[in-house]
């Protein structure tokens, strides 16, 4: 019997994982760590659902912590397979657990000198870098367009998503008894006309289907004007003398934003301010986008040619040291600080805010998506009161969102690229990372273009292909 189980990622946006049964095999399409309030993360990210040592191979459409996350507590728990992704993304997931490692290892680490207080039992880190460093060394890296086969039972091949760097769809021939069905799976996919990166490529056609619905319902801020407003939003805060904080993800956002501020800095469209990215893996992450040119889109490679340093620029420090950041603090002239995490849930960023959230000159730019329960989310709602560290904060620091610069694909995206499919071929499609009002929206869209029997499963249900 084929099957797939959707453990991750089933009406949220986060923790992504479907479990494929294939003929006695098993194959994982994404291994994500859920991301959340710490209760419920703490439940999710406990508990696989399934055997970890039961799955034979995992195939991984990209590098985000909600894709990739929960690779070395898979390998902790018995998985000695191999790990299929893009060259890029390999090289990004590389930096990305460790970190996530080492995350794990410092909350715990504070957590127990807590519980150790009150007499509780101490916990322990879902996985620490010996598991990351392990499972790290069975990835097999695979290029675009290039077919493969993770088990003897499934072929699959990767084209470009562009999400973030080395981001795939994977379309993914499952044979079993004689018979041989097509399976696409979108992984998450990017606007076209982005910045640095190719727009999306087509998926081959297929006959089940499961695709991401961030953005159902949604229609992003037109891309051309993004810069212009960037530059005005950054010159309004620092005309009034105070901070722009910039909640982003290591990889993908922090690089476009940077782009974007490289140009508006070239044009002379940018206040003569200083620019920090505090983030030691954003850092690194950009080392690792430097280093494959072959995900560039035509423009960025033209680009190359002229500005070796697209990147960077006079007045941009990349801060890596956690005595720069707390500097920072210290510092009150205008400035923009971009910083990690992309939902403010963790990272250096909680600090930035902290200390300027309740100054009516400073400014939080929201970049990206933030799922219900962050801090982020909070912000983007505009709560007057939030929690930073346990403690609460009256927000007068201006708020400012900015969802041109997602690199989730808009609905209308989204349709573009879905309805490139033979559509009457398709006997079924699941509406997976996105929260149930969008992926009701979605789905609504979708039928309106042909498509039928589109499902938006729950955590834990199987559907037999």
């Amino acid at each position: 019997m084929l099957s797939v189980t959707f453990w991750g990622a089933a009406q949220t946006v986060t923790g992504s994982k479907h479990l494929l049964d294939i003929a006695g095999k098993r194959l994982l399409l994404d291994c994500g760590l859920f991301q959340g309030p710490r209760d419920e993360s703490d439940r999710l990210n406990h508990d696989f659902g399934f055997d970890a040592a039961s799955v034979d191979a995992v195939v991984l459409s990209h590098a985000h912590i909600d894709h990739i996350g929960l690779l070395p507590k898979l390998w902790k728990e018995g998985f000695r397979g191999r790990v299929y992704a893009t060259p890029a993304t390999r090289d990004l997931a590389a930096l990305m657990l460790l970190d996530s490692a080492h995350i794990q290892e410092k909350d715990v680490e504070f957590v127990n000198k807590h519980r150790a207080r009150r007499g509780e039992k101490l916990r322990e880190p879902l996985y620490n870098a010996d598991d990351a460093e392990a499972v790290l060394k069975r990835f097999v890296s695979v290029d675009y367009g290039e077919t493969f086969d993770p088990l003897s039972t499934v072929s699959c091949t990767f084209r470009d998503a562009g999400h973030i760097l080395g981001s795939a769809t994977v379309n993914l021939a499952l044979r079993e008894g004689g018979r041989t069905v097509r399976l696409g799976f979108t992984g998450d996919v990017g606007n076209p006309d982005r910045p640095i990166l190719r727009d999306p490529e087509p998926m081959d056609d297929c006959d089940y289907l499961i695709t991401e619905s961030t953005y159902g319902g949604s229609v992003h801020e037109p891309v051309a004007p993004t810069e212009e407003r960037l530059g005005e939003l950054i010159r309004r805060a620092a005309d009034r003398g105070g901070k722009v904080i910039i909640p982003a993800f290591a990889v993908g956002r922090t690089q476009e934003i940077v782009h974007a501020l490289d140009q508006l800095w070239n044009a002379g469209k940018l206040p003569r301010i200083p620019v920090y990215v505090d983030s030691p893996l954003a850092v690194n992450a950009t080392g690792v986008y430097l280093a494959h040119p072959e995900c560039f889109d035509r423009e960025t490679r033209e680009h190359l040619r002229t500005d070796g340093s697209f990147l960077g620029f006079d007045k941009l420090t990349y801060v890596r040291e956690a005595s720069q950041s707390k500097a920072l603090n210290d510092d009150h002239q205008p400035m923009v600080i971009i910083s990690a995490s992309g939902m403010a849930e963790a990272g250096r960023v909680l600090h930035h805010l902290r200390n300027n959230i309740e100054d009516p000159r400073a400014m939080v730019l929201i970049v990206g998506y933030c799922a219900e329960g962050t801090l982020g989310r909070k912000l983007v709602e505009k709560q007057e009161v939030v929690r930073i560290f346990g403690e609460e904060h009256r927000r007068k620091a201006e708020v400012e969102v900015m969802n041109s610069l997602s690199a989730h694909a808009d609905q209308p995206g989204l349709l573009h690229l879905l309805t490139q499919l033979d559509v009457p071929r398709l006997k079924q499609t699941f509406l997976v990372h996105g929260e149930i009002e969008r992926q009701e929206k979605l789905r609504t869209a979708l039928a309106e273009h042909g498509f039928q029997n589109i499902a938006i499963p729950a955590r834990g249900d199987t559907a037999v292909l």
